[in-house]
């Protein structure tokens, strides 16, 4: 009796594992759209910090496994903000390589919740001067750390025939001003975009 008991667990374990795996699904795919970026100064000395608009592209691997996915994403993304400073108009473009690890929860027709690490690379920070339309840049990478670690929160839909929605905001953890003179500076940008799975394997 105790085998027979022994028997139907195992077996009903091996039937959920299995119907588990035919419900997940692998996926490879490329996505992009448009960031709406400010920086979070703490200094009283510049305080017209406004939203500067670049964009994102890149591409991501889902692993979904019922109603729980895992993606992690490599992103270029073009960040920064625009400001005033003594009466002039300038603009802070940074670039980065951006590494999100995303949990995915998913509701209902493939509507999902996001929330996630992203850990960021500097490849180019500028300060551009904009003086009657005419932009000056001046390369200011050196002041300004190499990494950067943000927190990712957003909702998404998957949608039939491998197209994603998503909408995205990403909070500056780290202080990325490498200058003890200058003041505490993080990254804010909210993302929209649109991806497309180019691979993709199980349900």
């Amino acid at each position: 009796m105790k085998k027979i008991k022994i028997l139907i667990v195992v077996l009903s374990t091996i039937g959920f594992a299995n119907q588990s795996l035919a419900q997940a699904q692998f996926a490879l795919g490329i996505k992009g759209g448009l960031n709406f970026a400010k920086l979070d100064v703490n200094s009283s000395v510049a305080t017209n910090y406004n939203n500067r608009t670049g964009y994102h592209a890149g591409a991501f691997a889902l692993f979904k496994l019922t109603k729980i996915g895992i993606q992690p994403e490599i992103i270029f993304s073009r960040q920064g903000s625009k400001y005033e400073f003594n009466s002039q108009n300038l603009e802070a473009n940074f670039d980065y390589i951006n590494v999100p690890i995303l949990l995915k929860i998913y509701t209902i027709a493939g509507i999902n919740l996001q929330v996630g690490p992203q850990f960021g690379f500097l490849s180019k920070a500028e300060a551009e001067t904009v003086v009657n339309g005419i932009k000056s840049p001046t390369d200011v990478k050196n002041l300004y750390k190499t990494s950067d670690v943000s927190l990712a929160l957003g909702v998404g839909w998957d949608l039939p025939f491998g197209l994603m929605l998503d909408a995205r905001y990403n909070l500056g953890l780290s202080d990325i001003s490498d200058n003890s003179n200058n003041p505490e500076t993080k990254n804010k940008v909210f993302q929209i975009s649109a991806g497309f799975k180019i691979l993709k394997l199980g349900k």
